[in-house]
């Protein structure tokens, strides 16, 4: 990815869409283009014209911490977006490369962190990482993304899913549309932070060149925190479901997140959520009596 036009394009994409009325500017007047001008926000930012138009162009090395805090306020830009651009200004420093090892492969899961996963009985439970790769899960959790596994290819990827086999996606995701564009923020705000990451950029590349919902998506240089919400999922088997879900960081793995899905009490969710923990656990010991030798940790 060019470092210098993914500046320029969030920049001004974030200056697009506040309205002088929205920033406390009096006088807006008639607009060829929506949002602030460049003035507008160096004025805001306490900066000089020329200095922003610099930045704006791409140039963000050697940017201050209170240059960048001042732009964040100035464009407005919440907790993601704001690290967003100081992730950038990272970037615009050439540093060394660090080699840092792949963790999206199965056999790297530490055996204490599945059996944390194993402990979680009434909720679906899963780790992913900074790819969108499945990297581990509980029986539930395997079982509510059954749609997912059913695509032979590994590691099981969710933005591959959802761009790429976008008709089974659409039937399992109710809000396709605020998954997809969620996905898409997420993996802007993971490449910002992780800019040499190759895995990440050919994932980027290869949804880019396959996909027209994702590279129109990814052109608005959105960014978000994935961390709280509900998914309105449609399972082949248990019918609609509505689930609020949390995303933990999990420290002791630096790039891998915790998530988990729960219902509220005595709603349809919730009895269906136990009528498909039922059939998972029925399907395990079917399994198990067929393959003794099958191991009853889920292989995502």
């Amino acid at each position: 990815m060019d470092h210098r036009n993914e500046v320029r394009e969030f920049l001004r994409t974030r200056r697009a869409r506040i309205s002088p009325e929205q920033a406390n500017l009096i006088g807006g007047g008639n607009r060829r283009v929506p949002g602030l001008r460049r003035e507008e926000v160096a004025l805001l930012a306490g900066v000089s014209v020329d200095y922003y138009a610099q930045l704006e162009r791409g140039d963000l090395g050697g940017t201050s911490d209170q240059v960048l805090d001042a732009l964040a306020r100035a464009l407005q830009l919440d907790e993601a977006e704001t690290s967003h651009l100081f992730d950038l200004a990272r970037a615009a420093v050439p540093r060394p490369l660090r080699r840092t090892r792949p963790r999206d492969s199965a056999n790297q899961v530490r055996p204490s962190l599945q059996r944390f996963l194993d402990a979680i009985t009434d909720a679906p439970a899963w780790v992913r990482d900074e790819r969108m790769n499945f990297v581990a899960t509980n029986q539930l959790g395997r079982a509510l993304n059954a749609p997912l596994f059913a695509d032979p290819r590994r590691p099981v990827n969710n933005a591959r899913f959802v761009f790429l086999n976008e008709e089974a996606s659409r039937q399992f995701y109710l809000d396709w549309n605020k998954v997809a564009n969620d996905i898409v923020a997420t993996l802007r705000s993971y490449a910002g932070k992780h800019p040499h990451d190759k895995q990440l950029t050919d994932l980027v590349g290869e949804l880019v060149t396959r996909s027209d919902a994702f590279r129109t998506s990814w052109a608005a240089h959105n960014v978000k925190y994935h961390r709280t919400g509900i998914k309105r999922l449609r399972h082949p088997i248990v019918g609609d479901l509505e689930l609020a879900y949390e995303g933990l960081d999990l420290p002791g793995d630096p790039g891998w997140h915790l998530y988990t899905l729960t219902a509220a009490p005595g709603s349809p969710s919730d009895e269906r959520l136990r009528l498909l923990a039922s059939w998972a656990a029925t399907l395990e010991q079917n399994d198990e009596a067929n393959d003794p030798a099958r191991s009853s940790t889920p292989d995502p």
